[in-house]
């Protein structure tokens, strides 16, 4: 497979082979190797702010998984409101309702 350098939208019917840089958008399909996976980390006093870019932002839906730095544990919506609630993914009995 050839290799190209560009800028921009990119669609591929045949492939993609390389590394891909920065902010990536949209959905990922087939085989994604990757070394390590990383979610978004925000403080517990964050994630309990309505009003906090963590529970505004449209990427907040329903799984949207982030790590809690407080508490050192991943936290999982339960919808895509600001203020739908947050449990525990190792406790989901643990609940936090953005205020």
């Amino acid at each position: 497979m050839a290799s190209t350098t560009f800028s921009g939208p990119v669609t591929s019917t045949n492939g993609f082979v390389g590394a891909v840089t920065g902010a990536v958008t949209g959905d990922v399909a087939g085989n994604v190797d990757a070394t390590s996976l990383q979610v978004p980390a925000y403080a517990a006093t964050a994630i309990a702010d309505v009003a906090d870019a963590v529970n505004t932002a449209d990427t907040k839906v329903a799984g949207t998984v982030v790590f809690d730095t407080t508490n050192a544990r991943l936290m999982i919506a339960t919808g895509a409101d600001a203020n739908s609630d947050w449990v525990a993914g190792d406790d989901s009995s643990t609940t936090v309702t953005p205020s």
